[in-house]
């Protein structure tokens, strides 16, 4: 297949253009860095240079392309939920969609699908529920933000254009995402949980992310919602407990939550609320994960 990715440099897309590559399939990455993506894209793909913000020559790459997969997006995690911060965060997600649905609404030959980027935050601050992906939509800026990521991605279903959006919990690895943040304090022997610690953590191991986007573009049954994280989801106390026994380090140290309240402000909700969240659909449709649980994928990530 002819794969068209938006946001193919970062942690994720650097993996998914790799294995995508190693599979055959001929990648064309949308970047800012043109120099930066051929080295994402290897001799399997070709970078072509877009600012995001704007129509262009780039748009021909997607006409009589199989599939797209938008996968822009600022950090969500790298600074305070400031005004600007927010406004940033939305053009980024929000805009950059709108620009790639319209682009594919004017292509001769559309591509049959495209998977958008979305977030476990849709279904907001939650507590010991099981969230499939039929759960509605919870409160919170992070909600909002994701419902109307997914909004723009949909417009494109009126075109007989497949859509899934991808509901992706936090992606470990040790290479980026947040896990990095959290081996130094316990390589240090300063790790711990963060408060209040019953949180839930809904996290899926970056082979398997990028091994469930490319099952996804292989099974056209599956459309809507796909709930991008492990099937065990963890408290925050269980998974720290997790991680000092894959590094042999204690787990004693608690970070209170008035702390991240004064240090991230808003953004501190990130770390102290959560969501119980199940990759039902892809499960019931026979998808096997590698690391189905925390234990054996921090196993797996620590040796290496």
């Amino acid at each position: 297949m002819r794969i068209v990715i938006a946001g193919g440099t970062g942690f994720i897309g650097r993996a998914l253009c790799a294995l995508l590559g190693q599979a055959g399939h001929h990648v064309v990455l949308l970047t800012r860095r043109i120099e930066e993506s051929q080295r994402s894209v290897g001799t399997h793909g070709t970078p072509v240079e877009w600012n995001g913000r704007e129509a262009g020559a780039w748009e021909r790459a997607l006409d009589g392309a199989d599939a797209v997969i938008n996968l822009a997006g600022a950090s969500i995690a790298d600074g305070r939920w400031t005004d600007a911060r927010k406004r940033l965060l939305t053009e980024s997600r929000v805009d950059t969609t709108r620009l790639l649905v319209d682009a594919i609404a004017r292509c001769s030959s559309k591509p049959h699908t495209l998977i958008n980027a979305s977030g476990i935050g849709y279904y907001g601050p939650d507590d010991d529920r099981e969230l499939t992906e039929e759960a509605p939509r919870g409160q919170g800026f992070l909600a909002d933000l994701c419902l109307a990521w997914e909004l723009e991605a949909l417009r494109l279903e009126r075109l007989n254009v497949r859509v899934v959006l991808l509901r992706t919990g936090m992606v470990l690895e040790q290479d980026g995402g947040a896990l990095p943040k959290m081996l130094l304090p316990f390589r240090l022997f300063l790790g711990g949980p963060i408060l209040p610690g019953t949180q839930w953590v809904s996290w899926i191991h970056r082979h398997d992310h990028i091994s469930l986007i490319q099952w996804l573009l292989a099974t056209p049954s599956i459309s809507g919602p796909v709930n991008a994280v492990a099937p065990e989801p963890v408290t925050m106390t269980q998974f720290c407990k997790a991680l000092g026994l894959a590094l042999h380090r204690p787990s004693w140290l608690p970070v209170p939550r008035f702390a991240l309240n004064i240090l991230l402000g808003e953004l501190s909700t990130l770390m102290t609320t959560g969501q119980r969240v199940v990759p039902e659909k892809a499960l019931s449709a026979g998808f096997s994960f590698q690391y189905p649980n925390l234990e054996s994928a921090l196993r797996g990530i620590v040796a290496r």
